[in-house]
């Protein structure tokens, strides 16, 4: 089922509490996550995709916690200033999936809500079929349930060409020698030449730039996608509440992608941004803001009592 979008957009406030960094160990891994909101208040994860970060997430980070939600943005393994494991099959999509529920367990929540983009996305895909009992409810942005995956492009060969950039991904070495090449010029164009002029700030480029010249880094990234021949993703029912918004200008996924995955949801809907390319979240945060808020409200307010926090453990810091 599609939703009209609402025309009057959110004002993000700029004032909302602070996102505080954090290392968390979680999984067997060290992570870098911005953590804001209030202590206590139901949690909503912020998964991002390639090739950025948990910065991606600022604005609607902002938002969320002026809501009263309290909100988690980690760098995901790989990325950033989180661990790089070396193995390709350290990223296989369980493992994933795991490093989230690990991370919500140790800043002390037993539920959460989630909201992924691109590779984020898949992940809470899958945490949404696989793990009921600790999601509340799933926002996906521009990312396809991986199961839907191969009949979608069985009936849209054009899908195909658009998602040949994944096999040149597996191939070792080479993929990390273009894109570190010039100092990363090519994940820059990557990200500039596919979306609205502007919608990447040059302080946000800069962080993306300094994240990419982690040692392992490249590796890590990529290792998401060498793992993919090991993923096993889930085609069962998901009962949690799904939103799907989608930026229609997404060069490398097909716009029906996004009704493809809905066909596993008993509780889904999807929203359609006309304009907006594959970083939907970059070139129209307000509005996304305001849809996200929108679902999460009816879904998983923030005001909820009982959804189950717990002590932290240890490992946070």
């Amino acid at each position: 089922m599609t939703r009209p979008l609402s025309p009057e957009p959110l004002v993000l406030d700029a004032d909302a509490d602070a996102a505080r960094a954090q290392r968390i160990s979680a999984n067997g891994l060290s992570f870098h996550v911005h953590v804001q909101g209030r202590e206590g208040a139901p949690l909503v994860v912020l998964l991002h995709g390639f090739p950025e970060t948990g910065d991606a997430w600022t604005r609607l980070a902002t938002a969320l916690a002026g809501e009263g939600w309290r909100v988690a943005a980690p760098d995901q393994r790989g990325y950033g200033r989180s661990d790089k494991p070396e193995s390709v099959h350290a990223y296989g999509l369980d493992t994933l999936a795991d490093d989230v529920l690990h991370l919500c367990s140790a800043l002390g929540h037993a539920s959460f809500a989630v909201v992924g983009h691109d590779w984020g996305g898949v992940v809470a895909w899958h945490l949404a079929a696989r793990d009921p009992a600790r999601l509340r409810a799933a926002c996906i942005l521009n990312a396809p349930h991986p199961g839907s995956l191969p009949g979608f492009t069985l009936m849209h060969p054009l899908q195909l060409l658009r998602s040949a950039y994944v096999g040149f991904f597996q191939v070792p070495g080479l993929p990390e020698w273009l894109l570190g090449a010039h100092d990363h010029a090519l994940l820059r164009r990557l990200l500039t030449s596919s979306s609205r002029a502007g919608a990447f700030d040059p302080a946000l480029l800069a962080a993306y730039a300094q994240a990419w010249r982690e040692d392992g880094a490249l590796t890590g990234m990529l290792n998401w996608y060498r793992a993919l021949p090991w993923a096993r993703p889930l085609v069962s029912n998901i009962e949690v509440p799904v939103q799907v918004i989608w930026g229609d200008r997404d060069v490398a996924l097909g716009a029906g992608l996004a009704e493809a995955g809905l066909h596993f949801c008993r509780h889904g809907a999807s929203l359609h941004l006309p304009q907006a390319s594959h970083w939907l979240h970059h070139e129209e945060p307000e509005r996304v803001a305001a849809r996200t808020i929108d679902f999460l409200r009816r879904v998983a307010p923030p005001d909820a009592v009982g959804e189950g926090t717990q002590p932290a453990p240890e490992g946070t810091a």
